[in-house]
């Protein structure tokens, strides 16, 4: 591909990230109008934190400091797995036994599984665009599938259930932060626009603010599948996230820089243990405090 194509590719796809913003801008103005605090409040926190993380991110691509790697993916790593065990998971089940539907309460593990399966076509679809240099890898691509499906279920749970409070939605984008920095980093490395992450970062108001401006009626078996929907994708995403301290991974490859790689690798390791585990109770004591 010549230089001026993959330039021009390159504006496209930021184009599509700048769209996106201006679409949030718009559809937070509708939601204000209407009344939708809480949603708006999700949906804005949700775009500040990738977008403000994915600075941080973008500037740490061109260092060779393995901790701050694991750091940043295990936060993120965390924290997803805790919002989507807290938050998605119990709510899917929940619903799948009260719907006595066909599924019954089965519903919600059939979204899990759709999640699961359609987060994995992501991703090997992902791995298939970056042979093909596109702007969006697959950490990018996934990312952004979890994060339509997420403001799928946050406008969800606040039309059917407007007494609940901020605490869910926020818990639910905790991670946003982590993972902009994480997702950043790998999207300079590999010489990408990291403006296409404004797209996962509105994604959450792309979809939540719709929803709860239309205020759909729901099934209790359809709503259990995309609590199951959104918690699977959550999941594979986390996974992706997860640090790997071996030798031919990102964090390996940093790691092979240094006089005695594997005596860091080991030591990087527990790091990873670290990171992950202070992501999770980030997020539980949120759940605790707020």
């Amino acid at each position: 591909m010549s230089g001026d194509t993959a330039g021009s590719q390159t504006a496209r796809l930021s184009l599509v990230g700048v769209g996106a913003t201006a679409l949030l801008g718009v559809l937070l103005f509708a939601g204000y109008r209407a009344g939708e605090q809480k949603v708006l409040a999700v949906s804005a926190v949700a775009f500040l934190a990738m977008a403000g993380f994915a600075v941080p991110g973008a500037r740490a691509a061109g260092t060779q400091n393995a901790r701050r790697l694991v750091w940043g993916y295990g936060l993120a790593a965390g924290a997803m797995v805790t919002s989507a065990s807290l938050f998605l998971l119990p709510q899917a089940f929940a619903l799948g036994r009260e719907s006595g539907g066909v599924l019954g309460p089965k519903a919600g593990g059939v979204g899990v599984a759709l999640g699961l399966l359609a987060a994995y076509s992501g991703h090997t679809i992902g791995h298939r665009l970056s042979h093909v240099d596109a702007a969006f890898d697959s950490a990018a691509a996934q990312i952004t599938a979890h994060s339509l499906s997420a403001g799928l279920v946050i406008g969800t749970i606040y039309a059917a259930l407007p007494t609940v409070g901020y605490l869910l939605g926020l818990s639910i984008v905790s991670h946003k932060g982590p993972a902009g920095y994480a997702a950043a980093r790998r999207l300079r490395k590999a010489n990408k626009p990291v403006s296409v992450l404004l797209l996962p970062a509105a994604g959450i108001g792309l979809t939540a603010i719709p929803v709860a401006l239309l205020d759909p009626t729901f099934t209790a078996q359809t709503k259990a599948v995309i609590f199951g929907f959104g918690a699977g994708v959550f999941l594979h995403v986390a996974m992706d996230f997860l640090p790997t301290c071996e030798t031919g991974t990102e964090v390996g490859e940093v790691a092979q820089l240094s006089e005695n790689a594997h005596v860091l690798l080991d030591k990087l390791r527990v790091h990873a243990v670290g990171s992950t585990a202070t992501g999770a109770l980030a997020v539980v004591a949120a759940w605790l405090l707020i």
